[in-house]
């Protein structure tokens, strides 16, 4: 399928919003049009604005991000592996997963105050748990011949779960990290709204509170854009770390 084809779709929709703005249908200080939303964001660009904005926001979420998926693998992992654990923690991760984590601003807000920390803190809690879940289910599905035959052949533990284990739970881990990847962005720019004074979701929410709508738009497209290409690249990173598992 050729890339014009695949993105088609979302031609068609920005063919259908200037139309509906040039229309008259919708007040234009409701929903700016395109030219309208890339002269506001073209002067965001010139002034700095979103590039400092922009790299405080990634910067948070690379970091909670980074520290879940991690973390979330190896609790994921130990899980499978062992009983006891699983027995400890899975209540846990079953009670929290289904929790919309934006609930937990305020709390979060009281504790680590209104500095980086408290949105680092709450990404990494809406990142860690798809990591676990999916790294959990990944490794109980592994095929119990493969482990009586690698231990029957003198495999220790840890060789079991470093050759075994590990490579056949990777489509579940990386499909887990690539769900946790969407949650940074919406957890980046919904802390904040509410607990920053800089950053891509402040800028939204000042611009917003401002009646700038056509800036508003532009910094809502942006992020929009910056997730759409951190998803495609993690899909061709997680193409290309699954590649040995299509020719075996």
């Amino acid at each position: 399928m050729s890339l014009a084809l695949r993105y088609l779709p979302v031609l068609i929709f920005f063919a259908a919003w200037e139309a509906i703005t040039f229309s008259g249908l919708v007040s234009t200080r409701l929903l700016p049009g395109l030219g309208e939303i890339g002269g506001a964001f073209a002067g965001l660009v010139a002034s700095g604005e979103f590039f400092t904005s922009a790299a405080r926001s990634l910067s948070r979420s690379g970091m909670g991000l980074g520290v879940a998926v991690v973390l979330g693998i190896v609790i994921g992992l130990f899980m499978a592996t062992n009983r006891l654990f699983q027995l400890l923690i899975n209540p846990i991760v079953r009670i929290f997963y289904p929790m919309p984590k934006s609930a937990l601003i305020p709390l979060v807000m009281i504790w680590f105050g209104l500095g980086d920390s408290s949105k680092i803190f709450l990404i990494f809690l809406g990142c860690l748990l798809p990591v676990i879940v999916s790294s959990y289910n990944g490794a109980r599905g592994v095929n119990h011949v493969m482990l009586w035959s690698a231990a029957s052949l003198g495999a220790s533990r840890a060789e079991i779960l470093r050759e075994v284990i590990l490579p056949a739970a990777l489509p579940d881990i990386l499909a887990g990290c690539r769900t946790a990847l969407a949650f940074s962005f919406i957890l980046m720019v919904s802390s904040e709204f509410i607990i920053a004074k800089d950053g891509l979701g402040y800028l939204i929410s000042t611009m917003g509170d401002g009646g700038n709508y056509p800036a508003m738009f532009a910094v809502i497209l942006a992020v929009a854009g910056i997730g759409f290409a951190a998803d495609r690249l993690y899909a061709a990173f997680a193409a290309s770390s699954l590649r040995w598992k299509e020719s075996s």
